[in-house]
């Protein structure tokens, strides 16, 4: 009971002009969250984490919050954790999260950030037939998955591509020097067509961005959680946006 009026008193006071575009979620703390609950096996965590995205989604959902972007690994985490971990993980993105945004009758479309090459055959075909089965959703949401996501390598796709594109359009070297601008290299990003985060949200208590949209996040609001991701509550997502409509936005000024 006192959960649920903390929760209605804190909701309340939010005003809809005060709320965030667009949030981007960097969704840590699986495997401690399971350990700490006291699961043998630790990886349970992810499926709990896969889950947990399900009941944010409605959150965002009914604070008419229409883009939201979770990172769920980078590229580093794919090459470097334990097969076995990396398995589960992947699995819990084709059976919970992927399948899931599928239903007719869901209200997000699904897009994807990451080098999908590194990503197992498996999962990639599964994000793939979401993307494309909620592409031309009458829908009012949009949610990214990043996924073998590094920022530093999307920033170096995004000009290999660029490059390219100019160079088919008989375009020299030295004339795209010449004319460059940050918004031809956002064109060409993972996230293209996309807006940037206005709020960046990491559980866990970590107090880094590790990567997550450094381009896109140059001017976001950073908030930085204690809870682990799947006991990551309504409250804390509404403290979370209470800090956010207590900033004054500068962006960069």
């Amino acid at each position: 009971m006192i959960y649920r009026l903390y929760a209605q008193r804190l909701r309340s006071r939010l005003r809809p002009e005060q709320l965030p575009r667009h949030v981007a979620i960097v969704m840590d703390g699986n495997r401690r969250w399971a350990r700490q609950q006291g699961f043998e096996n630790p990886n349970i965590g992810h499926r709990y984490g896969a889950e947990h995205v399900d009941e944010v989604l409605d959150w965002c959902a009914g604070l008419g919050i229409p883009a939201v972007t979770v990172y769920v690994c980078s590229g580093d985490n794919l090459r470097k954790r334990d097969s076995d971990e990396v398995a589960h993980l992947m699995r819990m993105i084709e059976e919970v999260v992927a399948e899931r945004l599928r239903h007719p009758e869901g209200q997000w479309r699904l897009h994807v950030a990451g080098r999908l090459d590194d990503v197992p055959e498996s999962t990639r075909a599964a994000l793939k037939r979401a993307v494309d089965e909620t592409r031309d959703r009458d829908a009012p949401f949009d949610l990214t998955i990043a996924i073998g996501y590094d920022g530093r390598e999307e920033i170096v796709d995004a000009v290999r591509s660029l490059i390219d594109v100019q160079a088919r359009l008989g375009v020299t070297p030295e004339e795209l020097a010449e004319r460059i601008s940050p918004e031809d290299i956002a064109a060409h990003l993972y996230t293209s067509g996309l807006p940037d985060p206005d709020l960046v949200i990491r559980t866990s208590g970590e107090i880094r961005l590790s990567g997550f949209l450094i381009w896109q996040a140059a001017y976001s609001e950073l908030y930085f959680c204690d809870v682990y991701w799947p006991g990551f509550r309504y409250i804390d997502f509404l403290r979370a946006l209470r800090s956010y409509a207590r900033r004054q936005r500068r962006f960069g000024a």
